[in-house]
């Protein structure tokens, strides 16, 4: 796990050395073992390492091939690279080191852009061909590494890194909010659009390639998840996740250095830990409110029965305050999952013990593990009415008072092309409007941005597109993303043997029926894991990451501190101050529970004052 910062294409004189040293100095939490730079007429790379595969200096980067006509910078695991490194030995290539960047080096001297065919892992990468003068640039299949890129410059440079925060330090970087991506946060609570909270600074999406040439940038997609429903039973699918899941542990656990596992009570990162068995695991939980907000029992339960090392940390609601502006810098754009806070403090628990750690995310995209994918049993039967009475009697429950009947009403009638936009719907839109002053109200909205995702996938049964739509929306720009920067400020590498393309091709040919129904949700994946876990584990439902924010935000200390920010002449530039404390106030007084309203408001605010007031 590293990270790489780059720039090409500037027409004025600049000192282009002292220019990268600055970008990489912002991103050494990357790799604080050692950094690498190369510079031409045309180019400047810059590279920080964390050394996790082959320790000695043959592994820095960037790396070249043979005769340094092509230029690596790489961010991630190639986890099949030993079978292609013996693959182009056979084809006459000569390497000096086992490192996994060495083999993509020359897989693109081999194939070109079909190398992404072929590799298996995590990974954000840039190439520079010295004979074509082109930068070749991809991004992994599920977006587990962030790869970010911008034109916006005063002398014509295209820049491009791991994180933006480099940017910042590239003199013709032209740094600007974008006024259209602060709406549709408020409703998704993370950054949804391609464009990022900064003006023309953009986001390579997972699956995708990049060539950049003569100030021109072209980008292909070369994989998307497909649904390919076989019709073979539970006992078929069930021996295929357990041998599919066996193997890409096995491919995720190489490395150099220690490899741990984060554990929570949960079946997913329950069975990596058991597929894994690393000598330690790492917990996160709260104290306070009787216990309602702590697995950390659980998971010291399992590592006991596993025989393994536990190791957990709780944190206070006054550890979490005072690191917020950290964890936000660290995360580049504004982030207001709860979960970011804790994940945070368990990475920098699990750093001070190893240096990779193997983790449960995407088992709940894949394999159908969220409860916003059930339909209930009331529902199932209420949509054997004909369609057009409840679409009749949707459009008459939308003018009525929101509440539990009229939201099922609604739902009832609507597609889910219309009513499922993902998980989090903070602000409805009506809602964002109300409080956000007139600059910011133009943003596009939750349909708008998902329409554009749903028309790949028109044929396939409701779970499906549900599914479709977090790959490439939920996942990608929220779990992940914060999975990757909050590792990586702890110099932790994190890895998600879930999210390997052939655990996901498997997943994506088990029927509907067997992933989700209305009493069971991941019910596949749980038979499968039961059988090296107990009952109690396996069978659990899910908890998510929980965090006691409405809690904290009912407590005078933090509620004082909310409201002063919300009274601050940031909160005034972009939202109607009187509208925002009466929110807060609402929930104060526990009138009502805006507690995720408050606090996507409040980390926005964070956020902005970190990087466009101190930075």
């Amino acid at each position: 796990m590293c990270g790489f910062v780059g720039f090409t294409g500037s027409n004025l004189p600049i000192d282009k050395k002292n220019i990268i040293n600055n970008m990489m100095d912002t991103i050494i939490h990357r790799g604080p073992d050692s950094s690498g730079i190369y510079n031409d007429g045309n180019i400047s790379l810059g590279f920080r390492r964390l050394k996790i595969i082959d320790m000695s200096e043959d592994g820095s980067q960037p790396i070249h091939n043979e005769d340094s006509s092509c230029i690596l910078v790489f961010n991630g695991e190639i986890y099949n690279y030993k079978e292609l490194k013996i693959e182009l030995e056979n084809k006459g290539h000569i390497f000096k080191s086992d490192t996994d960047s060495e083999v993509l080096i020359h897989s693109y001297e081999e194939y070109g852009v079909d190398l992404l065919k072929k590799v298996r892992g995590m990974f954000s990468f840039a190439i520079w061909d010295r004979n074509n003068e082109e930068l070749f640039m991809a991004r992994d299949f599920f977006g587990i590494k962030p790869l970010y890129y911008t034109q916006n410059t005063r002398d014509g440079s295209f820049i491009f890194g791991s994180e933006i925060k480099s940017f910042l330090k590239h003199p013709s970087y032209i740094k600007e909010f974008n006024n259209e991506a602060l709406k549709p946060y408020l409703t998704f609570q993370y950054s949804v659009l391609d464009e990022t909270f900064f003006k023309g600074v953009y986001r390579l999406k997972p699956g995708h390639y990049m060539i950049y040439k003569n100030g021109n940038i072209e980008t292909k997609p070369y994989w998307k998840p497909n649904f390919d429903k076989t019709d073979d039973n539970l006992n078929y699918y069930v021996d295929k996740i357990k041998q599919s899941m066996e193997e890409s542990v096995k491919y995720h656990k190489i490395s150099d250095v220690k490899v741990g596992s984060f554990l929570s009570g949960g079946i997913d990162s329950s069975y990596i830990a058991s597929l894994l068995k690393p000598d330690n695991t790492f917990s996160v939980g709260f104290n306070d409110y009787e216990a309602m907000f702590d697995e950390t029992n659980l998971a010291k339960e399992l590592s006991d029965i596993l025989k393994i090392e536990n190791h957990k940390t709780m944190v206070t609601a006054e550890e979490c305050f005072e690191n917020l502006s950290t964890i936000q810098y660290f995360m580049d754009e504004p982030q207001s999952n709860p979960s970011v806070v804790p994940l945070y403090f368990l990475s920098k628990l699990a750093s001070e013990h190893v240096t990779v750690v193997l983790s449960g995310e995407g088992a709940d995209e894949i394999f159908g593990g969220y409860l916003w994918y059930q339909t209930s049993r009331k529902m199932t039967k209420y949509q054997k009415l004909p369609h057009f009475l409840r679409k009749g009697m949707s459009s008459l429950s939308k003018a009525l008072p929101k509440n539990k009947i009229t939201d099922f009403l609604v739902r009832g009638g609507q597609t889910i092309e219309e009513h499922f936009i993902g998980h989090a719907i903070v602000f409805e839109e009506d809602e964002a409007l109300k409080v956000l002053n007139d600059e910011y109200k133009y943003g596009p909205s939750a349909q708008e941005i998902t329409k554009k995702i749903y028309k790949n996938i028109n044929s396939e049964d409701d779970l499906s597109k549900m599914q479709y739509l977090d790959l490439h929306l939920w996942m990608p720009r929220d779990i992940l993303l914060k999975a990757d920067k909050m590792s990586m400020a702890h110099s932790l590498e994190l890895r998600v043997p879930f999210l390997d393309k052939e655990v996901q091709k498997l997943a994506s040919e088990i029927p509907s029926e067997l992933l989700v129904d209305s009493e069971k949700t991941k019910y596949a994946l749980r038979v499968a894991a039961n059988e090296v876990l107990p009952d109690e584990w396996a069978k659990r439902k899910k908890l998510g990451f929980p965090v006691p924010i409405r809690h904290w935000l009912r407590d005078e200390k933090y509620y004082n501190i909310v409201k002063d920010m919300f009274q601050s002449d940031i909160a005034g530039k972009f939202f109607n101050k009187g509208d925002l404390i009466e929110i807060l106030d609402a929930h104060y007084r526990k009138e009502s529970d805006n507690a995720r309203r408050v606090w996507t408001v409040y980390v926005f605010l964070i956020w902005y004052k970190k990087f466009f007031i101190e930075l």
